[in-house]
């Protein structure tokens, strides 16, 4: 069956559910104040691959991650989303005739993912910052550089450690046994010794990105992500210099 494919109206939805939810749709672009739309994103994808099922199906995608995200992080602060899509264009693209059933298995990852670690079950993390932004991704490959240094932020790799990462999280939560991830009086899990109030998680995040300290640059669709510095040490320190207070539990 063929599709009318228009171009820059396929992807107006996703905009369209973003407005829906009032995101403020903050970038951590340094240059910018708002994020690249994702009719804007639908022109660099379709300068990739002009493969109309491979299209229909990233939009499907980025449909349920979107939603997603706005339902179980409504206070996240920053919304980049241009190297998540190139990501996948890209891992899709390699797959060839698996490109399909590589963006199935990915939207089911992501959203298991986002409804783990969001605000309606046991985790209730804040953000998704630390995972769209690299945070997540670099410690892990930290752990085991000769072993993952090669498997980008979004690859399948990474998603299935961090579920099981996140199914330990929940055990442990369970059964009591949680130090570092405790209830806040927020009604939030913060795993850092400071403050992730939304000011103070955004003025230590855009400072992070105005001294290029962001593992993964999501606001830009070309970037080269970095693991091997001590990321978690620098926004640390970079919180005290910045006077951000200790976390209240």
């Amino acid at each position: 069956m063929k599709h009318d494919l228009k171009p820059n109206h396929l992807f107006q939805c996703l905009d369209e559910i973003l407005a829906q939810q009032s995101v403020n749709l903050l970038t951590l672009n340094p240059q910018k104040t708002l994020i690249t739309s994702f009719v804007e994103l639908e022109k660099l994808i379709t300068a990739k691959t002009t493969d109309q099922e491979i299209i229909f199906a990233l939009r499907d995608t980025l449909e349920l991650i979107v939603y997603a995200q706005v339902q179980n992080f409504p206070e996240n602060i920053f919304w980049d989303f241009d190297f998540l899509v190139s990501s996948m264009v890209r891992q899709a693209l390699v797959a060839e005739e698996g490109a399909i059933s590589f963006l199935e298995s990915f939207s089911n990852k992501m959203v298991l993912l986002i409804e783990l670690f969001g605000i309606k079950k046991e985790i209730r993390f804040r953000y998704v910052h630390d995972f769209m932004y690299g945070f997540d991704w670099a410690r892990w490959v930290q752990k085991e550089p000769q072993i993952r240094s090669n498997s980008e932020p979004f690859s399948l790799f990474f998603l299935d450690d961090l579920l099981i990462k996140g199914e330990k999280i929940v055990k442990h939560i369970n059964y009591g046994q949680v130090t570092s991830y405790n209830l806040g009086n927020t009604g939030y899990r913060n795993p850092f010794d400071f403050s992730r109030e939304p000011k103070d998680e955004h003025l230590l995040l855009t400072s992070l990105a105005r001294e290029k300290l962001i593992p993964v640059e999501a606001w830009n669709w070309d970037t080269s992500p970095v693991w091997n510095q001590p990321f978690q040490e620098m926004r640390q320190q970079l919180a005290l210099k910045l006077n951000i207070q200790p976390q209240i539990h």
